[in-house]
């Protein structure tokens, strides 16, 4: 036995008692404890009293049986072997490509969308509605777009001003939206790397140059609906000279009025000016009832024209006749006719002398 430089026995090191072992245990030819085999440790489930019998007379536990199959032969892998000796794995192998296939070429297109195919990175064909077959991926490969969804961008983001300058130098905050739809997926897919900011810039663009045409009274006014048909208009021109691969569906302004700074002035002249629109309109009314007046006097004198070239004497004798009551009816006078004419009685006349209060006079004594 190996001693120590004190002189006491030499331990065995634990790799040399794992190297000694048979199995996880140690040997099992002595249960007696501390014997055999230089000593190893004591196998608690040996063939000695109340342990489990194993063959041989060795104290082989089932664990060690069980790691001695899983390492020996048995089985590789973790699965047994099938009839004959052959391995699992062709039939493994030949069910995950089945799967594969099944997962990367079979493809179903909703009725709201589109499938675009790309055969290598590269644009193949676009798949309509319905059950479709393509080679498998990495081949190629299917990109689902939904064609019919109305998508909406709204500008300005939040609560931020979107200052715009009008055709009189004027400043408008305009807040609008816009509604738009794929048209084509394969060219929103490939031919522009960032379709919606694209969208964005191009709205803004169109929406500054459509503005510049209009006043800031128009802008806010009675335009919005001829400025939101032109930027419809200039978007889809210059998308589609993009080859963007997208319709609009319209433009809504929500918002059009003057900078935050300057929004009570502009209340204040918005006020002077619809009075002096009041003052204008109720001017033109009186214009237009003078003028009626005139054109019916002017009828009725044509008529009396048309009278006059029938019968020229009767008519001035009638007209001299009119013209005298309506002058007369307004003086208080006494007409005298020549000799053995009854004379006018002035009756208005004595009229208002009866009515006139009496004065009585006292003469003193």
């Amino acid at each position: 036995m190996d001693k120590n430089f004190d002189g006491q026995p030499r331990r065995k090191s634990v790799l040399g008692a794992i190297l000694n072992m048979s199995g996880p245990w140690g040997s099992g030819g002595d249960n007696g404890g501390g014997g055999g085999n230089g000593g190893g440790p004591r196998n608690p489930w040996g063939s000695g009293t109340g342990g489990i019998p194993s063959g041989g007379g060795k104290g082989a536990s089932s664990l060690e049986e069980l790691f001695k199959k899983g390492t020996g032969g048995g089985f590789k892998g973790g699965l047994p072997k099938r009839p004959g000796g052959r391995p699992w794995w062709p039939i493994l192998l030949i069910g995950f490509i089945i799967l594969w296939f099944a997962l990367t070429s079979i493809h179903r297109v909703s009725p709201q969308e589109r499938g675009v195919i790309t055969f290598l990175g590269s644009y193949s064909r676009t798949l309509q509605p319905g059950l479709h077959f393509s080679l498998p991926s990495p081949l190629e490969q299917m990109t689902k777009l939904d064609v019919e969804e109305i998508r909406t961008i709204d500008i300005p983001e939040g609560e931020t001003e979107k200052l715009i300058l009008t055709g009189d130098q004027n400043i408008v905050d305009l807040a609008y939206s816009v509604r738009w739809n794929i048209k084509a997926p394969e060219l929103f897919l490939f031919q522009i790397a960032e379709p919606e900011e694209t969208i964005r810039e191009v709205a803004e663009a169109a929406m500054r140059a459509s503005v510049a045409n209009f006043t800031l009274d128009d802008t806010i006014g009675s335009e919005r609906t001829e400025i939101e048909q032109q930027v419809e208009q200039n978007m889809q021109q210059l998308l589609d000279d993009y080859g963007a691969g997208v319709v609009i569906r319209g433009i809504a302004i929500k918002k059009a009025d003057p900078p935050a700074a300057v929004n009570d002035a502009f209340k204040a002249v918005s006020a002077a000016q619809q009075t002096a629109q009041t003052y204008l309109n109720e001017a033109r009314a009186y214009a237009q009832q003078l003028t009626a007046q005139a054109q019916g006097e002017s009828a009725a004198f044509d008529k009396v024209y048309e009278e006059y070239r029938l019968a020229p004497r009767v008519t001035r004798q009638r007209m001299y006749y009119e013209t005298m009551e309506r002058v007369l009816s307004k003086v208080d006078k006494t007409i005298v006719e020549p000799r053995g004419v009854t004379p006018y009685l002035a009756l208005p006349e004595l009229r208002k002398r009866s009515q006139q209060p009496s004065v009585t006079t006292v003469e003193g004594k």
